[in-house]
Protein backbone atom coordinates (compact mmCIF):
# COMPACT_ATOMS: atom_id res chain seq x y z
CA UNK A 1 0.00 0.00 0.00
CA UNK A 2 1.70 3.30 -1.05
CA UNK A 3 2.03 5.97 1.99
CA UNK A 4 0.56 9.08 1.60
CA UNK A 5 2.41 11.58 1.52
CA UNK A 6 2.48 13.93 4.86
CA UNK A 7 1.48 17.61 4.07
CA UNK A 8 3.91 20.49 5.62
CA UNK A 9 2.97 21.73 8.99
CA UNK A 10 1.21 24.95 8.33
CA UNK A 11 0.22 26.09 11.65
CA UNK A 12 -2.58 29.59 11.64
CA UNK A 13 -0.91 31.94 14.54
CA UNK A 14 -4.04 33.83 14.04
CA UNK A 15 -5.65 31.23 16.14
CA UNK A 16 -5.98 30.43 19.52
CA UNK A 17 -3.33 28.55 21.12
CA UNK A 18 -5.22 25.46 21.59
CA UNK A 19 -6.37 25.38 18.12
CA UNK A 20 -2.71 25.63 17.06
CA UNK A 21 -1.79 22.95 19.34
CA UNK A 22 -4.51 20.87 18.44
CA UNK A 23 -3.20 21.04 14.68
CA UNK A 24 0.77 20.31 15.40
CA UNK A 25 -1.00 17.11 17.48
CA UNK A 26 -2.60 16.33 13.66
CA UNK A 27 0.76 16.76 11.86
CA UNK A 28 2.56 14.52 14.89
CA UNK A 29 -0.05 11.77 13.42
CA UNK A 30 1.00 12.58 9.95
CA UNK A 31 4.31 11.59 10.94
CA UNK A 32 4.01 8.45 13.05
CA UNK A 33 1.72 6.65 10.74
CA UNK A 34 4.18 6.86 8.16
CA UNK A 35 5.78 4.19 10.81
CA UNK A 36 2.99 2.75 11.96
CA UNK A 37 2.73 -0.53 9.58
CA UNK A 38 6.66 -0.98 10.42
CA UNK A 39 5.63 -0.92 14.38
CA UNK A 40 2.79 -2.57 14.10
CA UNK A 41 4.45 -5.63 12.59
CA UNK A 42 7.20 -5.80 14.93
CA UNK A 43 4.60 -6.14 17.65
CA UNK A 44 3.00 -8.91 15.98
CA UNK A 45 5.59 -11.07 15.42
CA UNK A 46 8.05 -10.00 18.70
CA UNK A 47 5.58 -8.31 21.17
CA UNK A 48 2.28 -10.21 20.64
CA UNK A 49 1.66 -8.72 24.01
CA UNK A 50 1.70 -5.00 23.14
CA UNK A 51 -1.51 -2.89 22.55
CA UNK A 52 -2.07 -2.56 19.10
CA UNK A 53 -1.57 0.17 17.21
CA UNK A 54 -5.29 0.26 14.86
CA UNK A 55 -7.21 -1.22 17.78
CA UNK A 56 -7.73 -0.90 21.25
CA UNK A 57 -8.71 -4.35 22.85
CA UNK A 58 -7.04 -5.31 25.52
CA UNK A 59 -6.96 -8.71 26.51
CA UNK A 60 -6.96 -9.38 22.89
CA UNK A 61 -4.89 -12.84 21.58
CA UNK A 62 -2.36 -11.76 18.84
CA UNK A 63 -0.49 -14.98 19.09
CA UNK A 64 -2.23 -17.17 16.31
CA UNK A 65 -0.08 -16.16 13.09
CA UNK A 66 3.38 -16.90 15.48
CA UNK A 67 4.91 -20.30 14.73
CA UNK A 68 8.18 -19.36 15.49
CA UNK A 69 9.14 -18.07 19.07
CA UNK A 70 12.52 -16.60 18.54
CA UNK A 71 11.92 -13.51 18.09
CA UNK A 72 9.47 -13.33 21.61
CA UNK A 73 12.19 -14.85 23.32
CA UNK A 74 15.03 -12.63 21.88
CA UNK A 75 13.32 -9.15 22.53
CA UNK A 76 12.39 -10.08 25.97
CA UNK A 77 16.15 -11.43 26.64
CA UNK A 78 17.50 -8.11 24.93
CA UNK A 79 15.71 -5.99 27.25
CA UNK A 80 16.71 -7.98 30.00
CA UNK A 81 20.38 -7.48 28.96
CA UNK A 82 20.37 -4.30 28.16
CA UNK A 83 18.83 -3.15 31.58
CA UNK A 84 22.02 -5.07 33.44
CA UNK A 85 24.16 -3.74 31.14
CA UNK A 86 23.23 -0.03 31.39
CA UNK A 87 20.97 0.21 34.90
CA UNK A 88 21.21 -2.75 36.59
CA UNK A 89 19.13 -3.42 39.27
CA UNK A 90 20.06 -2.75 43.32
CA UNK A 91 23.59 -1.07 41.85
CA UNK A 92 25.10 1.85 40.96
CA UNK A 93 25.45 2.34 37.56
CA UNK A 94 26.37 6.27 37.61
CA UNK A 95 27.39 8.84 39.70
CA UNK A 96 27.85 12.34 40.49
CA UNK A 97 31.36 13.74 39.72
CA UNK A 98 32.97 17.38 40.27
CA UNK A 99 33.51 18.80 37.10
CA UNK A 100 35.91 20.81 35.33
CA UNK A 101 34.96 24.36 36.33
CA UNK A 102 35.64 22.99 40.40
CA UNK A 103 39.37 23.66 41.19
CA UNK A 104 41.06 20.73 41.45
CA UNK A 105 42.12 21.24 44.91
CA UNK A 106 38.65 20.91 45.74
CA UNK A 107 37.03 18.19 43.62
CA UNK A 108 38.08 15.81 46.14
CA UNK A 109 35.51 17.08 48.96
CA UNK A 110 32.91 17.83 46.18
CA UNK A 111 33.40 14.51 45.29
CA UNK A 112 32.66 12.79 48.79
CA UNK A 113 29.61 15.37 49.43
CA UNK A 114 28.58 14.16 45.83
CA UNK A 115 29.13 10.51 46.54
CA UNK A 116 26.25 10.92 49.62
CA UNK A 117 24.10 12.35 46.92
CA UNK A 118 24.53 9.34 44.67
CA UNK A 119 23.74 7.23 47.22
CA UNK A 120 20.25 8.44 48.58
CA UNK A 121 19.50 9.10 44.86
CA UNK A 122 20.09 5.77 44.25
CA UNK A 123 18.20 4.26 47.12
CA UNK A 124 15.30 6.50 46.32
CA UNK A 125 15.41 4.37 43.15
CA UNK A 126 15.83 1.09 44.50
CA UNK A 127 12.84 1.58 46.53
CA UNK A 128 10.64 2.96 43.43
CA UNK A 129 9.05 1.21 40.30
CA UNK A 130 11.93 2.04 38.07
CA UNK A 131 13.12 -1.34 37.77
CA UNK A 132 9.71 -2.27 36.32
CA UNK A 133 8.87 0.29 34.00
CA UNK A 134 12.46 0.69 32.85
CA UNK A 135 12.44 -3.11 31.41
CA UNK A 136 9.16 -2.68 29.50
CA UNK A 137 10.57 0.62 28.01
CA UNK A 138 13.66 -1.26 26.55
CA UNK A 139 11.00 -3.72 25.11
CA UNK A 140 10.40 -0.45 23.29
CA UNK A 141 13.62 0.64 22.38
CA UNK A 142 13.83 -2.26 20.39
CA UNK A 143 11.81 -1.16 17.86
CA UNK A 144 13.90 2.21 18.18
CA UNK A 145 12.41 4.76 20.36
CA UNK A 146 10.91 4.67 24.13
CA UNK A 147 9.13 6.73 26.26
CA UNK A 148 9.53 7.11 29.69
CA UNK A 149 7.23 9.51 32.01
CA UNK A 150 8.64 10.44 35.29
CA UNK A 151 6.35 12.27 37.83
CA UNK A 152 6.60 13.34 41.26
CA UNK A 153 5.09 10.55 44.23
CA UNK A 154 4.37 10.85 47.51
CA UNK A 155 5.41 10.92 50.39
CA UNK A 156 6.23 7.72 50.57
CA UNK A 157 7.24 7.16 47.05
CA UNK A 158 8.70 10.15 45.99
CA UNK A 159 9.35 9.53 42.63
CA UNK A 160 7.14 7.48 40.01
CA UNK A 161 8.15 5.79 37.10
CA UNK A 162 6.26 5.20 34.17
CA UNK A 163 6.44 3.71 30.66
CA UNK A 164 4.39 4.90 28.15
CA UNK A 165 3.20 2.64 25.04
CA UNK A 166 4.35 3.73 21.93
CA UNK A 167 0.72 3.56 20.41
CA UNK A 168 -0.27 6.45 22.69
CA UNK A 169 2.67 8.92 21.91
CA UNK A 170 3.36 11.60 18.94
CA UNK A 171 6.37 13.49 18.46
CA UNK A 172 7.82 16.32 16.57
CA UNK A 173 11.13 17.48 15.89
CA UNK A 174 12.64 21.27 16.21
CA UNK A 175 15.63 23.25 14.40
CA UNK A 176 17.84 21.42 16.48
CA UNK A 177 16.80 17.54 15.57
CA UNK A 178 15.67 16.94 18.96
CA UNK A 179 12.12 16.32 20.26
CA UNK A 180 10.63 19.29 21.15
CA UNK A 181 6.56 18.35 21.43
CA UNK A 182 5.44 15.01 22.77
CA UNK A 183 2.00 14.40 22.72
CA UNK A 184 0.15 11.75 24.81
CA UNK A 185 -3.48 11.04 23.74
CA UNK A 186 -5.31 9.21 27.27
CA UNK A 187 -8.88 8.00 27.32
CA UNK A 188 -10.33 9.30 30.78
CA UNK A 189 -13.94 9.26 31.90
CA UNK A 190 -15.77 12.00 32.52
CA UNK A 191 -15.85 11.91 35.99
CA UNK A 192 -12.64 11.42 37.01
CA UNK A 193 -11.11 14.04 34.74
CA UNK A 194 -11.32 16.53 37.90
CA UNK A 195 -9.49 13.86 39.94
CA UNK A 196 -6.85 13.33 37.24
CA UNK A 197 -5.94 17.06 36.84
CA UNK A 198 -6.56 18.15 40.60
CA UNK A 199 -6.13 22.26 38.79
CA UNK A 200 -8.34 21.84 36.06
CA UNK A 201 -11.36 24.55 34.74
CA UNK A 202 -13.97 23.35 32.97
CA UNK A 203 -16.17 25.79 30.98
CA UNK A 204 -20.02 25.32 31.51
CA UNK A 205 -20.46 23.66 28.54
CA UNK A 206 -18.14 20.51 29.47
CA UNK A 207 -19.24 20.49 33.18
CA UNK A 208 -22.83 19.89 31.94
CA UNK A 209 -21.75 17.08 29.64
CA UNK A 210 -19.97 15.39 32.57
CA UNK A 211 -23.15 15.56 34.66
CA UNK A 212 -25.60 13.95 31.81
CA UNK A 213 -22.87 11.13 30.91
CA UNK A 214 -20.17 10.68 33.80
CA UNK A 215 -19.37 7.16 32.34
CA UNK A 216 -18.15 8.73 28.96
CA UNK A 217 -14.92 7.54 27.99
CA UNK A 218 -12.90 11.41 27.14
CA UNK A 219 -10.06 11.93 24.15
CA UNK A 220 -7.33 14.02 26.17
CA UNK A 221 -4.43 15.46 24.85
CA UNK A 222 -1.49 15.49 27.11
CA UNK A 223 1.70 17.68 25.56
CA UNK A 224 4.78 19.22 26.64
CA UNK A 225 6.72 21.23 24.31
CA UNK A 226 9.58 23.63 24.70
CA UNK A 227 10.14 26.99 25.02
CA UNK A 228 12.81 28.37 22.74
CA UNK A 229 12.06 31.95 23.34
CA UNK A 230 14.21 31.07 26.89
CA UNK A 231 17.93 31.23 26.02
CA UNK A 232 19.15 31.37 29.34
CA UNK A 233 17.19 27.72 30.60
CA UNK A 234 15.28 25.03 29.48
CA UNK A 235 11.57 25.81 29.90
CA UNK A 236 9.10 23.62 29.37
CA UNK A 237 5.10 24.32 28.97
CA UNK A 238 2.54 21.53 30.01
CA UNK A 239 -1.34 21.43 28.97
CA UNK A 240 -4.04 19.30 28.80
CA UNK A 241 -6.16 19.20 25.94
CA UNK A 242 -9.60 18.05 25.86
CA UNK A 243 -10.07 17.19 22.19
CA UNK A 244 -13.76 17.01 21.99
CA UNK A 245 -14.39 20.86 23.09
CA UNK A 246 -11.32 21.65 22.12
CA UNK A 247 -10.67 23.25 25.57
CA UNK A 248 -7.55 23.95 28.04
CA UNK A 249 -8.30 22.50 31.46
CA UNK A 250 -5.16 22.77 32.57
CA UNK A 251 -1.40 24.03 31.96
CA UNK A 252 1.37 24.57 34.04
CA UNK A 253 5.18 25.88 32.64
CA UNK A 254 8.30 23.99 34.05
CA UNK A 255 11.77 25.58 34.10
CA UNK A 256 15.33 23.92 35.06
CA UNK A 257 17.06 20.92 33.55
CA UNK A 258 15.22 17.99 34.51
CA UNK A 259 11.93 19.78 34.46
CA UNK A 260 10.66 17.63 31.48
CA UNK A 261 8.47 14.85 32.91
CA UNK A 262 8.80 12.61 29.74
CA UNK A 263 12.38 10.98 28.70
CA UNK A 264 12.31 10.15 25.03
CA UNK A 265 15.14 8.01 23.50
CA UNK A 266 16.11 6.11 20.61
CA UNK A 267 18.83 3.79 20.06
CA UNK A 268 19.54 5.05 16.75
CA UNK A 269 18.33 7.68 14.30
CA UNK A 270 18.56 8.80 10.89
CA UNK A 271 19.39 12.62 9.68
CA UNK A 272 15.53 13.77 9.50
CA UNK A 273 13.63 11.34 11.16
CA UNK A 274 11.83 12.03 14.83
CA UNK A 275 11.62 8.63 15.45
CA UNK A 276 14.32 6.02 15.67
CA UNK A 277 15.38 2.65 14.52
CA UNK A 278 15.95 -0.26 16.74
CA UNK A 279 17.29 -3.80 16.22
CA UNK A 280 13.85 -5.29 15.91
CA UNK A 281 13.26 -3.60 12.43
CA UNK A 282 16.60 -5.18 10.88
CA UNK A 283 15.58 -8.31 11.96
CA UNK A 284 12.30 -8.05 10.51
CA UNK A 285 12.97 -9.67 7.31
CA UNK A 286 14.61 -12.78 9.43
CA UNK A 287 11.83 -13.24 11.63
CA UNK A 288 8.70 -13.09 9.08
CA UNK A 289 11.31 -15.56 6.95
CA UNK A 290 11.62 -17.75 10.24
CA UNK A 291 8.11 -17.75 10.77
CA UNK A 292 7.03 -18.74 7.24
CA UNK A 293 9.67 -21.44 7.06
CA UNK A 294 8.47 -22.71 10.93
CA UNK A 295 4.62 -22.77 9.62
CA UNK A 296 5.55 -24.87 6.28
CA UNK A 297 7.23 -27.24 8.34
CA UNK A 298 4.18 -28.01 10.89
CA UNK A 299 2.38 -27.87 7.16
CA UNK A 300 4.37 -30.63 5.94
CA UNK A 301 4.75 -32.48 9.63
CA UNK A 302 0.73 -32.60 9.27
CA UNK A 303 1.02 -34.56 5.81
CA UNK A 304 3.53 -36.49 6.77
CA UNK A 305 1.74 -37.57 10.18
CA UNK A 306 -1.90 -37.86 8.56
CA UNK A 307 -0.77 -38.85 5.08
CA UNK A 308 -2.01 -38.06 1.92
CA UNK A 309 -3.77 -40.54 -0.42
CA UNK A 310 -5.08 -40.99 -3.95
CA UNK A 311 -8.31 -43.36 -4.62
CA UNK A 312 -8.89 -44.95 -7.88
CA UNK A 313 -13.08 -44.12 -9.17
CA UNK A 314 -14.38 -47.64 -8.51
CA UNK A 315 -17.93 -46.72 -7.79
CA UNK A 316 -17.49 -48.61 -4.13
CA UNK A 317 -14.94 -46.37 -2.34
CA UNK A 318 -16.80 -42.87 -1.02
CA UNK A 319 -14.14 -40.63 -0.39
CA UNK A 320 -16.53 -38.12 1.98
CA UNK A 321 -17.29 -41.06 4.32
CA UNK A 322 -13.64 -42.21 5.00
CA UNK A 323 -12.38 -42.32 8.50
CA UNK A 324 -9.00 -42.46 8.72
CA UNK A 325 -8.55 -43.98 12.20
CA UNK A 326 -7.73 -47.47 13.37
CA UNK A 327 -9.89 -50.30 12.99
CA UNK A 328 -11.48 -48.43 9.91
CA UNK A 329 -12.44 -51.03 7.13
CA UNK A 330 -12.67 -49.57 3.68
CA UNK A 331 -14.56 -51.40 1.25
CA UNK A 332 -13.05 -51.66 -2.78
CA UNK A 333 -14.34 -53.16 -6.26
CA UNK A 334 -12.39 -56.23 -7.33
CA UNK A 335 -9.09 -55.49 -9.07
CA UNK A 336 -9.04 -51.72 -7.51
CA UNK A 337 -6.00 -50.67 -5.71
CA UNK A 338 -7.86 -48.75 -3.27
CA UNK A 339 -6.42 -46.16 -1.06
CA UNK A 340 -2.82 -44.99 -2.53
CA UNK A 341 -0.28 -43.17 -0.13
CA UNK A 342 1.62 -40.27 -1.48
CA UNK A 343 4.94 -39.41 -1.10
CA UNK A 344 5.04 -35.59 0.67
CA UNK A 345 7.09 -33.26 -1.77
CA UNK A 346 8.80 -31.50 1.07
CA UNK A 347 12.59 -31.44 2.05
CA UNK A 348 12.85 -31.35 6.11
CA UNK A 349 16.58 -31.19 5.85
CA UNK A 350 16.85 -28.01 3.45
CA UNK A 351 14.03 -26.07 5.98
CA UNK A 352 15.79 -27.24 8.85
CA UNK A 353 19.48 -25.18 7.50
CA UNK A 354 17.15 -22.05 6.42
CA UNK A 355 15.42 -22.47 10.03
CA UNK A 356 18.91 -22.74 11.40
CA UNK A 357 20.91 -19.69 9.45
CA UNK A 358 17.49 -17.43 10.03
CA UNK A 359 17.47 -18.24 13.90
CA UNK A 360 20.94 -17.31 14.15
CA UNK A 361 20.52 -13.95 12.10
CA UNK A 362 17.64 -12.67 14.70
CA UNK A 363 19.73 -13.76 17.88
CA UNK A 364 22.84 -11.62 16.30
CA UNK A 365 20.18 -8.52 15.47
CA UNK A 366 19.47 -8.48 18.95
CA UNK A 367 22.25 -9.04 20.33
CA UNK A 368 21.16 -12.37 21.99
CA UNK A 369 24.17 -14.49 21.76
CA UNK A 370 27.31 -11.86 22.82
CA UNK A 371 27.32 -13.24 26.19
CA UNK A 372 26.92 -16.89 25.66
CA UNK A 373 24.12 -19.15 25.80
CA UNK A 374 22.85 -19.51 29.79
CA UNK A 375 21.94 -23.49 29.22
CA UNK A 376 25.67 -24.13 28.64
CA UNK A 377 26.91 -26.94 30.54
CA UNK A 378 30.40 -25.78 31.49
CA UNK A 379 30.05 -22.07 32.69
CA UNK A 380 32.03 -18.99 31.81
CA UNK A 381 35.38 -17.57 33.90
CA UNK A 382 35.02 -14.32 35.14
CA UNK A 383 37.53 -13.56 32.20
CA UNK A 384 35.59 -14.68 29.33
CA UNK A 385 32.79 -12.50 31.08
CA UNK A 386 34.59 -9.34 30.79
CA UNK A 387 35.84 -10.09 27.22
CA UNK A 388 32.16 -10.76 26.35
CA UNK A 389 31.02 -7.47 27.74
CA UNK A 390 33.78 -5.81 26.43
CA UNK A 391 32.42 -6.72 22.91
CA UNK A 392 29.30 -6.10 23.34
CA UNK A 393 30.06 -2.67 24.33
CA UNK A 394 32.38 -2.22 21.48
CA UNK A 395 29.29 -3.37 18.74
CA UNK A 396 26.57 -1.08 20.52
CA UNK A 397 28.87 1.78 21.09
CA UNK A 398 27.10 4.31 18.99
CA UNK A 399 23.41 2.96 20.52
CA UNK A 400 25.07 2.82 23.93
CA UNK A 401 26.28 6.39 23.97
CA UNK A 402 22.65 7.58 22.59
CA UNK A 403 21.28 6.06 25.28
CA UNK A 404 23.90 7.84 28.02
CA UNK A 405 23.04 10.92 26.26
CA UNK A 406 18.90 10.12 25.82
CA UNK A 407 18.02 8.13 29.03
CA UNK A 408 20.44 7.62 31.69
CA UNK A 409 21.26 11.59 32.27
CA UNK A 410 17.85 12.70 31.60
CA UNK A 411 16.41 10.43 33.85
CA UNK A 412 18.89 11.33 36.82
CA UNK A 413 18.82 15.00 35.98
CA UNK A 414 14.81 14.34 36.57
CA UNK A 415 15.39 12.45 39.32
CA UNK A 416 17.66 15.56 41.14
CA UNK A 417 15.08 18.29 39.80
CA UNK A 418 11.91 16.02 41.89
CA UNK A 419 14.11 15.47 44.82
CA UNK A 420 15.53 18.94 45.13
CA UNK A 421 11.96 20.58 44.51
CA UNK A 422 10.74 18.19 47.66
CA UNK A 423 13.80 19.38 49.92
CA UNK A 424 15.43 16.24 49.79
CA UNK A 425 18.58 16.73 48.51
CA UNK A 426 20.35 19.84 48.09
CA UNK A 427 23.26 19.85 45.32
CA UNK A 428 24.05 22.57 42.40
CA UNK A 429 22.39 22.73 39.15
CA UNK A 430 23.87 19.80 37.26
CA UNK A 431 24.90 21.36 33.60
CA UNK A 432 28.05 18.84 33.02
CA UNK A 433 30.45 21.65 34.28
CA UNK A 434 30.08 21.95 37.63
CA UNK A 435 28.97 18.18 38.36
CA UNK A 436 28.82 16.16 35.76
CA UNK A 437 27.33 12.54 35.20
CA UNK A 438 29.83 9.87 35.22
CA UNK A 439 28.39 6.34 33.82
CA UNK A 440 29.46 2.98 36.47
CA UNK A 441 27.43 0.35 34.52
CA UNK A 442 28.76 -2.82 33.58
CA UNK A 443 28.83 -1.49 30.05
CA UNK A 444 30.84 1.65 30.70
CA UNK A 445 33.10 -0.34 32.59
CA UNK A 446 33.87 -2.28 29.79
CA UNK A 447 34.86 0.24 28.08
CA UNK A 448 36.83 1.05 30.64
CA UNK A 449 38.63 -2.23 31.19
CA UNK A 450 40.18 -0.74 27.64
CA UNK A 451 41.82 2.20 29.10
CA UNK A 452 43.29 0.51 31.92
CA UNK A 453 44.42 -2.45 29.67
CA UNK A 454 46.24 -0.06 27.44
CA UNK A 455 47.88 1.58 31.14
CA UNK A 456 48.66 -2.07 31.62
CA UNK A 457 50.62 -2.53 28.06
CA UNK A 458 52.40 1.18 28.54
CA UNK A 459 53.53 0.06 31.96
CA UNK A 460 54.97 -3.21 31.01
CA UNK A 461 56.47 -2.15 27.86
CA UNK A 462 58.64 0.68 30.19
CA UNK A 463 59.33 -1.87 32.94
CA UNK A 464 60.95 -3.87 30.01
CA UNK A 465 62.89 -0.96 28.27
CA UNK A 466 64.35 0.49 31.59
CA UNK A 467 63.51 -1.32 34.46
CA UNK A 468 61.53 -1.15 37.14
CA UNK A 469 63.70 1.71 39.18
CA UNK A 470 63.54 3.75 36.14
CA UNK A 471 60.10 3.33 35.59
CA UNK A 472 58.88 4.41 39.09
CA UNK A 473 61.41 7.20 38.57
CA UNK A 474 59.53 8.01 35.06
CA UNK A 475 56.11 7.02 35.86
CA UNK A 476 54.21 9.27 38.82
CA UNK A 477 52.63 5.67 40.20
CA UNK A 478 50.39 7.21 42.42
CA UNK A 479 48.99 9.81 39.66
CA UNK A 480 48.46 6.32 37.44
CA UNK A 481 46.39 4.42 40.55
CA UNK A 482 43.95 7.34 40.66
CA UNK A 483 43.54 7.38 36.76
CA UNK A 484 42.88 3.23 37.35
CA UNK A 485 40.64 3.53 40.19
CA UNK A 486 38.24 6.17 38.55
CA UNK A 487 38.26 3.85 35.25
CA UNK A 488 37.31 1.08 37.48
CA UNK A 489 34.73 2.66 39.80
CA UNK A 490 36.48 2.90 42.77
CA UNK A 491 34.97 5.50 45.16
CA UNK A 492 36.40 8.39 45.80
CA UNK A 493 36.97 8.01 49.77
CA UNK A 494 38.95 4.57 49.66
CA UNK A 495 41.59 6.88 47.75
CA UNK A 496 44.35 9.16 49.88
CA UNK A 497 44.91 12.56 48.83
CA UNK A 498 47.83 13.81 48.59
CA UNK A 499 48.38 14.65 52.14
CA UNK A 500 47.47 11.57 53.45
CA UNK A 501 49.80 10.07 50.84
CA UNK A 502 52.51 11.74 52.50
CA UNK A 503 51.81 11.03 55.33
CA UNK A 504 51.22 7.50 55.04
CA UNK A 505 54.89 7.68 53.58
CA UNK A 506 56.60 9.11 56.45
CA UNK A 507 54.80 6.78 58.90
CA UNK A 508 55.96 3.79 56.98
CA UNK A 509 59.84 5.10 57.05
CA UNK A 510 59.68 5.98 60.34
CA UNK A 511 58.48 2.22 60.71
CA UNK A 512 61.21 0.70 58.79
CA UNK A 513 63.61 2.70 60.48
CA UNK A 514 62.95 1.72 63.54
CA UNK A 515 62.70 -2.04 62.50
CA UNK A 516 66.34 -1.78 61.22
CA UNK A 517 67.35 -0.44 64.40
CA UNK A 518 65.80 -3.70 66.34
CA UNK A 519 67.54 -5.67 63.60
CA UNK A 520 70.74 -4.08 64.25
CA UNK A 521 70.53 -4.53 68.13
CA UNK A 522 69.79 -8.20 67.25
CA UNK A 523 72.50 -8.73 65.30
CA UNK A 524 74.82 -6.65 67.67
CA UNK A 525 76.59 -9.35 70.12
CA UNK A 526 76.82 -8.90 73.83
CA UNK A 527 79.85 -7.37 75.68
CA UNK A 528 81.82 -10.00 77.34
Amino acid sequence: MPVEKIQTEQIDYSQSPVKQLLKRYEYARQVKDQWTSTFEECYEYALPQRESFFTETPGRRRTDRIFDETAVVGVQEFASRLQSGIVPNYARWADFVAGTEIPKELQKDANLLLDQVTEYVFEILQNSNFSQEVHESFLDIALGTAVLLVEEGDATNPIVFKSIPLPHVYLTSGHDDKVDHVFRRRKIKAKELSVAYPGAKFEDKLVMDIQQAPDKDCEIIEVVYRNYFNTKEEEYRFCVIHKEHEVKLYEEDFTGLGSNPYIVYRWSKCSGETYGRGPLQLALPAIKTANLVVELILENAQMAISGMYQVEDDGVINVDNIQLIPGTVIPKAAGSQGLTPIAPAGNFNISDLVLRDMRTNIKKALYNDMLGNPNEKTPMSATEVAERQADLSRQIGAAFGRLQSEMVAPVLQRVVYILKKQGRIKVPTINGREIKIQSSSPLAQAQHQQDVATIDRFLAMIQGRVGPELTNILIKQDEVAKYVAKKLGIPEELIRSQEEMQAAAQQMQQMMQQQQMQQAQEETPPEQ
